[in-house]
């Protein structure tokens, strides 16, 4: 992943910001004391990408990452509608306990920009997304850069139309949805009142995308990785932030690794899977290495 990468992230103040004021107010909304769901994953399953992580001789790439990471957030729904057979054998090669969090297609976020003709293409990408049932998580929509709140009419019809019994998580990366105090609590009220997920994105470039405002009891995390030493404390820093959601009445995790290269994601994620066992208490699969491979990536 690109988005956000600089030169010298050595020179980047990575620390979390503390949490918007009303996150509190939102995970104490929370009924119940149920356990925390986790999931953690990559971006992608392909071996070009994620060089290293398969097994020699590794044929059904799905189907061997599906056995060591429990979930997936799948981009290739950016670039295409497939059509409900492929879902269908997604489904098929996974265990039942993974889940897909796919973003939705370019066409409705790019393309169109969320205007008036996108509704037909909502329809269609939910009929075939629909095809993974209890296997899907959280769809999510990734907005360009240069979509600003002029827009607002746009973001609020697509938010109010969007089927409930789907989930839901918003990426917005223009500064002014979050600089503008007025406009940022607008739009935190529109995620809350329809229980839609406000991404967060942990990037070196991009550190106003760290807004900390939850707006339901899902915290969606894409974390970036550097390429540099730094991933490490960075990923540590998360753990405690976590814990203090999870305190806090926090359901649903679903932390996704990127990198700015991205073979190396699968290691990454193996350390940070190995915090979250230790901080959270959770119980989650690491990941294996192949052996051989440091369990750091940069010494």
């Amino acid at each position: 992943m690109k988005f956000g990468k600089v030169d010298r992230p050595e020179l980047i103040d990575f620390a979390i910001p503390p949490d918007h004021p009303d996150t509190d107010v939102v995970l104490a909304k929370q009924e119940g004391n149920q356990d925390l769901k986790v999931y953690v994953g990559c971006a992608k399953w392909n071996r070009q990408d994620l060089k290293n992580f398969y097994p020699r001789g590794t044929k059904d790439e799905l189907g061997y990452y599906s056995t060591q990471f429990n979930c997936i957030e799948l981009n290739a729904t950016f670039y295409r509608i497939f059509p409900a057979e492929q879902y269908e054998k997604w489904y098929d090669k996974t265990p039942e306990n993974f889940k897909f969090f796919p973003k939705i297609t370019n066409e409705i976020s790019h393309l169109r920009r969320l205007n008036d003709k996108i509704y037909e293409t909502v329809d269609r990408y939910l009929e075939v997304t629909s095809q993974l049932k209890d296997k899907l998580g959280t769809i999510f929509l990734q907005m360009h850069n240069n979509f600003g709140p002029k827009n607002w009419d746009r973001v609020v019809r697509f938010v109010e139309y969007w089927p409930k019994e789907f989930d839901l998580a918003i990426e917005f990366r223009h500064t002014d949805w979050f600089n503008d105090e007025k406009v940022a609590n607008e739009l935190y009220h529109l995620l809350e009142e329809n229980n839609t997920a406000n991404v967060l994105v942990d990037t070196a470039g991009r550190r106003d995308l760290m807004h900390m405002r939850l707006t339901n009891n899902e915290a969606f995390i894409r974390y970036v990785g550097a390429n540099h030493k730094s991933d490490y404390n960075r990923l540590g820093d998360w753990t405690k932030r976590l814990k203090a959601w999870k305190e806090a009445g926090l359901q649903n995790l679903h932390f996704f690794v990127h990198q700015n290269h991205e073979l190396e994601s699968p290691l990454l994620s193996a350390h940070f899977i190995k915090l979250l066992n230790d901080v959270l208490q959770t119980d989650l699969k690491i990941p294996a290495t192949l052996p051989g491979k440091s369990p750091t990536l940069f010494q």
